[in-house]
Parts: C-alpha cells; structure tokens; sequence
C-alpha cells in the first residue's frame, strides 16, 4: 500500500518484475485458482447461496487474522478539544487491548440535535495518520454535513509510532508501510498478521462509539483511503454493526494486482488467501446487503480494470440478494489518492444512506488544522508519552503463549516430526532419483568442474555447480553447500573443500535469484516473492528444500561420491535449510549450519530484524521451531557456527546453547580458513 503523500510513494515506486521460473509457476498456479474461484461466484444465484458465500468470507478471512483477542476495557479520556465553526474536535484516547493504546480525532456536529450518524474514519499510509490534510478533508466535509466521525491513527503512523526514536524524532525504521513489514512478517509466525491489530482498533472505535448518547447505534459507517481503503474493506466483513461502507482506491482484482505493482504491505497479504478461493471482490460480497460503494482512480497502481471487474462480480451478487441498488461504483481520472471527487462520492453515498438525504452534495470550503494542534498525547507519540503495547510486543507475548505448546515439542518419532515439518512449510516431498537434464565442463585449473542441470518438480530445472577434486580417488566424502549469496564464481568455502578432498555440489535454489534483496527496504523482490507463495499457501522455504533434497540425490548417486559420507554445510539462510534437509534425508550424516539464525522464535521476541523474508512461514511456532530439528538430529555431528540474531549481529554463545544443547557451537575468527574451523566435523 502506497502513502497519500508523494514522500512515501517515492520511497516505494513498483519494482521491474521479470518472472523467473519459480514466479513464473506461482503465477500459474494463481491464475487457475483464481478462475475456479470465479466460476464458483458466478453460480451464485440466490439468497441462500449468498449467505453461505459471505460465512465462508468471514470464517476465512478471520483465520487469516489469526482471530480476534477478548475486548477488555476501553479506558476512553479526551485528552482536549478544539472549537471550530459547526463541529468540534474531541482529541481521544482508547485501548483496544490492554495497554494498546490508540490516538483519535472525533468530529463532533454543533448546534444540530444528536443523535448522529457516525463514520470510523480509517486514515491511508501517511507519516502523520489520522491528521493528514487529506484525511482531514474527508472527515470535516461528513461532520459539516451533520456526522460524527472518528478518525484513528493505524499502528506504525502518526502519533503511533513503533519503533519511534526520541532521539532522533522519527521512526527508526521508517514510518507507515515500513513499520508494517517490519513487525508484519513477525506476525505471520504465529500464525496472524498485521491486519489483526489494525482492524481490531476498528472493531473497537465501533464499541466506543456505541457508548456515546450522540451517535445513532442504527446508524455507524466506515470509510477511508488507501490503506484506510483496506481496513475499511476487512471491517466491512468482521463488523456486523456497520450500516454502510465506502473504501476507496484499495478494491481491485488478484488478477491484475499479481502482475503489477505486486503484494503490497503485510496487512494486505492473507496467508493462504488465494489458495482459500478468495479475491477482493468477496470483501464486497460479505458486505450485502448493506450500502457499499467502492471508489477508484483510474491511473492507480491498484489496477483500475481489477476494480471494475470487481465491482462487476459484487454486483452480481447483491442482485441474487435482490438489493441491486445498493452497491455502487465511482471512478475518476486521476492517481492514487483520497482526492476530491473521490470525498464528494463518498459524502453522497453516506448523506442518501445514513441521513436518507437526495440531490448532490459539495464539500463546502473550509481550512484544515496543523497536524500539531490534533495531537492526542503530550508528545506527539505514544511511545514518548506513555510508552504501552506494540504489534510487536503484543505478537512477542503471544509468541511466548504458543511456543511451549507446539506439536513439535511432545513428538518423539522422526517421521511424525516430518510430516508435520512438510505439511506447515508446504513440502512436496521429492521421491526417486532426478533427472540430469544437461552437463557441461568448466575451465578451472584447482578442481575439475561441472554445470549439472537437474529436474526438479513441474518441470522446472535447478542449476547445480559440482566441484570435485583433481586427483582419482574412486569414491570420495561429498557436501551439499546451501548458500544464497553463492554467485557465478565458487565460494571461498566451497573451493576449499574441495582442495580438501571433498566432491562439493552447489545448488542455485529456486528464490535465490532474489537473495541480494532480501535486506531491501519495502517491496523488494524477495519480498513479493515471499508474499506471492504465502498469498497460494506455499512458502518459499518448502520449495527450496524440495530443490536442495534433489541435489542430494543427484549428489549421493553420483559414481566419484560415496552415499555413506555425505554432509550439508549451510550460510545464511541456507542453514537453516541445511537443518531442514538433514531431517528428511537421512544420508547427510553431517550438518553444519554458519552465519544462520538460531530460532523463528528470536525472530518473533526481536525489536528489530532484516533480511530473513525467505524464512518466514505463517503460523510455523504453532507447529515447531528449529530446536525440535536439532533434538531429532542430536545423534549426527551438528555444528553451529556464527550463529546470528535476526538483526545480523553475532548471537551470543549461551543463547546457540539454549536452541541446540548437543550441538558444537564455535565462532570463527576473521581470516580463519574452513579447515581451521571445521577440523573434526569434516565427514
């Protein structure tokens, strides 16, 4: 999801996207899902089938979530108020969980008799949330027009600041769609997202409003722009209360937002969502047969023929509901952006619907407030100001409710730990011995060396660079060598061992291709990736394991390798995947694993992390954590190297001792070479 102002949508322009193989398969399997999906709408045709259509939304789309949390206390206070020409401006404070606090603006009608209608006001990705002037547009135009609106500051923008640094006034790892990657991913762990803690504060402005005698229960909408657009479309399926609903420049179609710009922020990416048969129009569906209208910019990045068409297909289904006339679609020629127009259309929908008002209605000309002067808290931000609950402490904690009770951690037999391996990270298990498609000599005057190409799955190929040693030697101890960042020329590690004797194969798995981005900020090319196979209920950690147990079969039947003595030597991500391949291959009888994370765990507890995108699998602590493959694993020379935080800084020794108590740990001083450090590891 882009900004509303044009800082934030520089900081994130759409990346090229030529596909590779595994995109390009992706892409396929996407396509067809998405058609069965269809032809399932489109034989929608009565009220019945309608109804079981939108509890199917909701029942998904709540699992998404990961659920909703027990509503606690809300703890309200306005904390000011500003007096203004027909309106005033209570600045509010909430809890929508304990300690969680959120930073809102109501927009109070003045000499008007209450009850209101009221509108939760759901701000875009701008730095300063709910006060951007934009934002302030559309919410005086309804309170001018004798609604009540609450405005509210998502997580990770404007006075909700995550990862706020005081000394230095901003955030330190940058505001809005940056913050919700940041602890986005984290969530995904335990089997959430983002979205959970954005449209839970929706949920509860609802229930604050519905304490307040001025606001008609009968009578509550929602709408908002952009990432406000989404939150808007997610409560119209959760939130039963809501009499209406007009989220604007979000709604478009997988079809055409899979191709370009790609997955957007965490919040806006659904594990197994397309695999489930869902699409953007089933937001819409869910909503009938209340009053929606979806708003749209024709020159958006959200492709305007994706919200066309799912605007078309909505339609469709309010007619089999027979209340055609209450779902509406409004376009402008124009970017990306709460504009005008767009603020006009939605104070129409909402003075017909919520006011049973006709003819048109103009935003009058007023001025907006300095962001300043609509501060809720003392400081500017949450975290100077009271401190309180993150989305990433409050997933850390949950994290910390589920760890001990995964399955892993009562299993004792190593095929059951498999399966359950398999079945979270999305495993084909490979069977048999592959293909070898092509080989080719390569120049080298250290070791004899190959370009093997073998088959994999679907017809897809994997590259493997096989190094072996110059000298006959019949059959010789052989490593499988997992590394991202192995390029074009042999790694120093991998070189060395073969100089050590060592037949070494270098399997260029699918995904790696994006590895040197995975540090990016933003929508990377790792990252969208990543997203595109969560989006299929796939991961990209299943597929690369699947590619790495190929090139160990390949590796293990070659004539100069002897099966008996065979190892996994993983970097970075590799080894973790290094752990993952030991557990389902029983011939590498050696594992070491350098420069790697040492649990998803730590990555869920850590304040910050980067470049471990292609690690992420939704809900894996519910099921296990790479202690329980080093426990299944404990009776094979496991060797722990450098271990890493999720940060990339060097982890602590009794921290690699906690998560693999068998395991030798060592560290490697600079300019050590491999035999130095692996002397009595090496099979």
């Amino acid at each position: 999801m882009r900004a509303a102002s044009w800082i934030c949508c520089l900081a994130f322009a759409p990346v090229a996207w030529a596909q590779s193989a595994l995109e390009a398969h992706l892409t396929e399997r996407a396509m067809r899902l998405l058609a069965g999906r269809q032809a399932q709408v489109a034989a929608i045709r009565t009220p019945e089938q309608v109804r079981a259509r939108q509890e199917y939304i909701r029942a998904k789309v709540l699992e998404a979530l990961g659920g909703f949390p027990e509503k606690t206390p809300l703890n309200p206070r306005v904390t000011g108020t500003l007096d203004r020409a027909g309106y005033r401006v209570e600045k509010l404070m909430f809890e929508s969980l304990p300690g969680f606090y959120v930073t809102a603006n109501v927009y109070v009608p003045t000499g008007v008799r209450p009850p209101f209608p009221a509108v939760v006001g759901a701000a875009g990705h701008s730095a300063n949330g709910k006060a951007a002037a934009v934002y302030q547009r559309g919410w005086i135009g309804l309170v001018k027009h004798g609604m009540l609106v609450l405005a509210f500051d998502p997580p990770g923008q404007g006075e909700r600041a995550e990862y706020f640094d005081a000394a230095a006034g901003r955030s330190r790892v940058g505001i809005g769609t940056r913050e919700h990657i940041q602890a986005g991913l984290q969530c995904l762990l335990t089997g959430t997202n983002f979205a959970r803690y954005e449209t839970w504060d929706g949920v509860r402005a609802v229930d604050y409003l519905l304490t307040r005698p001025d606001v008609d229960p009968a009578r509550i909408a929602v709408a908002g722009n952009s990432g406000g657009g989404t939150q808007s479309a997610y409560l119209a399926v959760v939130e039963s209360r809501l009499a209406a609903a007009a989220p604007s420049c979000y709604i478009t179609s997988w079809e055409t937002l899979w191709h370009k710009p790609g997955p957007q922020d965490s919040e806006q990416v659904f594990s197994r969502f397309l695999a489930d048969g869902l699409n953007f129009s089933d937001f819409l569906i869910a909503f009938a047969p209340k009053p929606l209208k979806v708003l749209a910019a024709i020159r958006d990045f959200f492709p305007i023929e994706g919200a066309r068409a799912a605007f078309a297909e909505a339609r469709r289904v309010y007619e089999a509901a027979g209340v055609p006339d209450r779902i509406s679609f409004f376009e402008y020629d124009d970017t990306h952006g709460w504009s005008r127009p767009r603020r006009e259309a939605t104070l129409q929908w909402f003075h017909r619907w919520l006011r049973n008002g006709n003819g048109a209605v103009a935003e009058p000309a007023f001025e907006t407030e300095l962001d300043l002067d609509l501060e809720v808290t003392p400081t500017g931000q949450v975290a100077t100001s009271f401190g309180g609950e993150t989305v990433q402490s409050l997933n850390a904690r949950l994290a910390a409710e589920i760890f001990p009770k995964r399955k892993a951690a009562s299993l004792s037999d190593p095929g059951a730990l498999q399966d359950l391996v398999a079945a979270r990270i999305g495993l084909e298990r490979p069977r048999g011995q592959p293909r070898v498609i092509r080989q080719s000599a390569l120049s080298s005057s250290l070791f004899r060396e190959q370009e093997v190409t073998i088959e994999t799955s679907h017809g897809m190929e994997l590259a493997v660079r096989v190094l072996a040693p110059l000298t006959a030697g019949g059959r010789r101890p052989a490593v499988l060598y997992l590394d991202p960042l192995a390029g074009s020329d042999p790694p120093a590690n991998a070189a060395e061992l073969a100089r050590l004797g060592r037949v070494v194969a270098i399997p260029r798995l699918r995904g790696w291709e994006t590895a040197a981005t995975a540090r990016g900020a933003g929508y990377s090319p790792a990252y969208q990736l990543a997203m595109r196979a969560i989006l299929l209920g796939e991961t990209l950690l299943g597929y690369q394991l699947h590619d790495a147990l190929r090139a160990a079969a390949y590796l293990a039947s070659r004539p100069d390798v002897d099966p008996a003595r065979l190892a996994v030597f993983g970097g970075g991500s590799g080894g973790v995947l290094a752990l993952h391949a030991a557990l389902f291959e029983p011939r590498l009888s050696h594992i070491a694993a350098e420069g790697s994370v040492l649990s998803w765990m730590a990555i869920a507890q850590a304040r910050h992390h980067e470049g471990l995108v292609e690690l992420i699998v939704p809900g894996v602590l519910r099921d296990y954590d790479l202690r329980d493959l080093g426990r299944a694993l404990e009776s094979k020379p496991l060797w722990i190297v450098e271990p890493r935080t999720p940060a990339g800084a060097r982890a602590r020794r009794i921290e690699a001792e906690a998560e693999f108590p068998r395991a030798e740990i060592r560290y490697r001083p600079e300019g050590w070479e491999l035999a130095r450090v692996y002397e009595g590891w090496l099979p």
